[in-house]
């Protein structure tokens, strides 16, 4: 099974949450925060939203900045998987 997103939003997977602090204090799961810095998975086809034209401007393997709160998160094939709108990506990693 694979996501295809519609539309303006694109599909990201989290990058790897850091565990232990500089000084080396191990973090709980819930003392730790959710990741800003992403991978692009999927990417929609854009056109017109909410009669607006859309162009998407990320690609598939983009490392991406998303807003912190920002999207849906699912999970797919025990991955887990947030989907926004290309609004909430707020910058591109070269």
């Amino acid at each position: 099974m694979t996501i295809k997103p519609l539309a303006d939003r694109v599909v990201v997977k989290a990058a790897a949450v850091e565990e232990t602090t500089k000084s080396g204090i191990i973090l709980a799961a819930s003392a730790q925060e959710k990741p800003q810095f992403a991978e692009v998975v999927a990417v929609g086809p854009g056109g017109e939203v909410n009669g607006k034209k859309v162009e998407m401007y990320v690609e598939v393997g983009q490392k991406v900045v998303v807003g912190k709160y920002a999207g849906v998160e699912v999970k797919l094939n025990k991955e887990e998987y947030t989907i926004v709108r290309q609004d909430d990506i707020l910058a591109v990693i070269e």
